[in-house]
């Protein structure tokens, strides 16, 4: 087990080096900073400080490897917009986004799971029937116009709840739901499939043959060897439920790094864009690298 954990911790190490390859290039063929960061007063003398002071009058492959340099050691620049660090502010951020994610995942777990296996206990009646339906018409609802009528339902027409901000659990229920309903149809549809394959295993009959009732076998026979595709989704999904954050983030002023990476991007804060990419890159990692280890201790294959 400590070989396989030390293998997928050793694979980090590339991903995140081709991540900092990608995050530099787009930085640098999307437009100059300096020039979007000055207005049309600046003088040349301004730009060339600049220059200078962000390192880009050193040639590419200097400036690459200065970039990465300075990662090494926590130094991602001065933001251009908040006159501080980088670092320090997207951190301030990050709890507030794993927050959101948490709470957000969740909900998409436990309702997703338990409504994969009402779909799959009740194959082919009304219940699995309507089941199904959500999860489908949930994959196909767009999470901003979700986002939208959530506000104007619960915040403008009934009034129980904040319609954006942050600060009480209250501001927290609008943003989660929304952004649950992200990934919630993925773990319906994937529990009742595993749930159904799992049924159909002669474990499941030997176990009904020697009496054990339909709820134990569904929970002490089915559910464990059904959990491998659920916690494999889980693992792939990480990193679009932190991507769809960038959007709820935003429709719902959660004061996140999704938002405030958004924003340093319209102002072409370079120092603040990369420390965002890879901080989120570094959770996404570690995130699923907990999974892989959970599925490796689940299943012995999964190290092989």
């Amino acid at each position: 087990m400590a070989r396989y954990v030390l293998r997928r911790i050793g694979l980090m190490v590339p991903t995140l080096g081709l991540v900092l390859l990608v995050v530099f290039v787009v930085l640098r063929i999307t437009g100059d900073p300096v020039e979007l960061f000055l207005d049309v007063n600046a003088t040349p003398q301004d730009v060339a400080a600049l220059r200078e002071r962000l390192g880009l009058d050193q040639p590419l492959p200097l400036q690459f490897l200065r970039f990465v340099w300075d990662l090494l050691h926590g130094d991602f620049g001065l933001s251009l917009s908040h006159q501080q660090p980088a670092l320090p502010v997207v951190l301030e951020r990050v709890g507030a986004t794993l927050e959101l994610v948490s709470v957000a995942l969740l909900i998409a777990v436990v309702l997703g799971v338990s409504g994969g296996l009402v779909a799959a206990s009740l194959k082919d009646r009304l219940a699995d029937h309507v089941v199904s339906a959500l999860a489908v018409l949930g994959q196909s609802m767009p999470s901003f116009w979700l986002g939208l009528l959530l506000i104007q339902a619960f915040a403008l027409e009934l009034g129980w709840l904040p319609t954006s901000g942050s600060g009480t659990p209250a501001h927290l229920v609008l943003p989660a739901v929304t952004l649950s309903a992200y990934l919630l149809p993925n773990f319906i549809l994937v529990t009742r499939s595993a749930v159904l394959e799992a049924k159909r295993e002669p474990f499941s009959t030997t176990a009904r043959a020697k009496g054990v009732g339909p709820l134990g076998v569904l929970l002490r026979h089915v559910l464990p060897n059904a959990l491998n595709p659920i916690i494999t989704l889980l693992g792939l999904q990480i990193g679009h439920l932190i991507a769809g954050s960038i959007v709820t983030e935003t429709i719902f002023a959660w004061p996140g790094i999704g938002r405030l990476m958004i924003g340093s991007i319209y102002q072409r804060d370079v120092p603040i864009v990369a420390a965002g990419v890879v901080i989120v890159s570094l959770v996404i990692m570690v995130t699923n690298l907990l999974v892989d280890v959970v599925q490796a201790l689940l299943d012995p294959r999964v190290r092989v």
